[in-house]
């Protein structure tokens, strides 16, 4: 009785094997149909706010940058991942082409918030201008770190500087703005405005752009409180806040903006 026991699930352990194995091996070859399938070129985002997108096959668009078109050059301020101000410069190029926008950043990294900042701000800049952004190629190169402009906080400045490559208009360097932009134009709120106007004033700036009620701030600051219960005194560490005058604490002009209309007339000449 034991052997004929032992006998029969030998045999059902023998065929469970050879199915899961069958299994595997099925499983396995589709895999590779499946992704054979699914295999194609590379291809990129060719993006025109006019048209929509449409997509590029690689490798590269161009073999060297172009010298035709029209140039304007941004300084954006910004703050580091130490919440330190930091300044960086973007060139926008502009030239006829058909509706692609590009980065060049020799190898730094544009951040995803990045990009979709520059998106909106050919699309604003488009309905500003009046023109057929499907007729032109424009190029965007960061001079540094990308990733300090990360967020959307710099989508004013990319969208003055696009305006400007686009009507070949220059930039008053004495001026320089903070402030995400929305698809209408209006300017959005941004963080570290302090921080910015401080490293503004400090690369030769003479005024600053920024979102409406911006213009002040509140910082939090900490003080120790101790007070006596009974024979034992007993302190407390307390956080209060303190409203900061933007323009009195760094000694830089700071201007409140609405939309991309009233950064133009001050930043474009």
């Amino acid at each position: 009785m034991y052997d004929y026991w032992h006998l029969k699930h030998k045999k059902s352990n023998w065929k469970a094997t050879a199915a899961v194995v069958f299994v595997v091996v099925i499983v396995f070859f589709s895999g590779i149909i499946i992704g054979n399938s699914y295999s194609r070129t590379v291809v990129i985002e060719k993006t025109s706010p006019a048209k929509g997108t449409a997509v590029l096959a690689a490798p590269p668009l161009y073999d060297e940058m172009p010298s035709e078109g029209t140039f304007a050059t941004i300084v954006i301020p910004a703050i580091d991942e130490d919440e330190n101000g930091i300044t960086t410069s973007m060139t926008v190029q502009a030239f006829p082409g058909t509706g692609r926008i590009l980065t060049n950043i020799d190898k730094l990294l544009f951040w995803v918030d990045t990009q979709n900042s520059i998106r909106r701000a050919t699309q604003v800049a488009e309905n500003m201008t009046g023109l057929n952004l499907s007729e032109y190629d424009i190029i965007y190169t960061i001079q540094a770190n990308a990733s300090v402009i990360g967020g959307p906080s710099a989508g004013a400045a990319i969208t003055a500087a696009t305006i400007a490559a686009l009507e070949n208009r220059m930039i008053n360097t004495t001026v320089m703005v903070t402030g995400s932009v929305n698809h209408d134009g209006t300017i959005g709120p941004v963080g570290g405005v302090l921080q910015k106007a401080g490293i503004a004033k400090d690369s030769g700036a003479e005024l600053l752009l920024v979102p409406l009620t911006q213009s002040s701030e509140v910082a939090y600051k900490s003080r120790e409180y101790c007070e006596k219960i009974g024979w034992v005194d007993f302190c407390t560490t307390e956080t209060y806040p303190v409203k900061v005058n933007i323009e009195e604490e760094t000694g830089i002009k700071v201007h409140e903006v609405m939309d991309i209309s009233d950064v133009i007339e001050y930043m474009l000449v």
